[in-house]
């Protein structure tokens, strides 16, 4: 995609507390207690802040730790890794690769078949857009992905 994903003053203007917090303060939402946890309609997860495309539905899985969770991202330059030692442990931080906003992170303990890998989200890092919104949003691009899951 041309389209360039960037943070703005008037992004992070729109944002909710929650939102700001988990994008731009690293913070974490509780478990169980966000929107996309156990969200399942077919579409994309952008970045709230940017609009970048960053999931698809299609590597969405119920990894039963109550955040959303998915195989890989949308795209292999979609999202950033660096190394979060936080907490007293290290782990590897996800960050939208356009607005730099925390997303939360991935982990190796995902469904071996689909490569293993388990990209453990926050919901307020993200927004939905349904595939039948696609094109109209401007995502039109990603219906493939939905055309190839239902042939399969």
């Amino acid at each position: 995609m041309t389209t360039e994903y960037r943070k703005t003053s008037a992004a992070l203007g729109h944002l909710t507390d929650r939102q700001f917090a988990v994008t731009q303060d690293d913070a974490t939402e509780p478990p169980f207690r966000n929107e996309y946890w156990d969200h399942h309609e077919a579409g994309i997860y952008v970045d709230v802040v940017s609009g970048q495309p960053l999931f698809a539905s299609t590597d969405k899985f119920d990894s039963g730790t109550g955040w959303p969770s998915f195989t890989k991202p949308i795209d292999d330059d979609a999202v950033v890794e660096k190394t979060d030692r936080m907490l007293w442990m290290k782990r590897t931080e996800v960050r939208s690769s356009g607005a730099d906003s925390h997303l939360g992170h991935v982990f190796d303990d995902g469904p071996r078949q689909a490569g293993g890998l388990r990209y453990c989200m926050n919901s307020a890092a993200l927004r939905f857009v349904p595939v039948s919104e696609l094109e109209a949003q401007g995502y039109g691009a990603y219906l493939a992905l939905f055309r190839e899951s239902r042939a399969s």
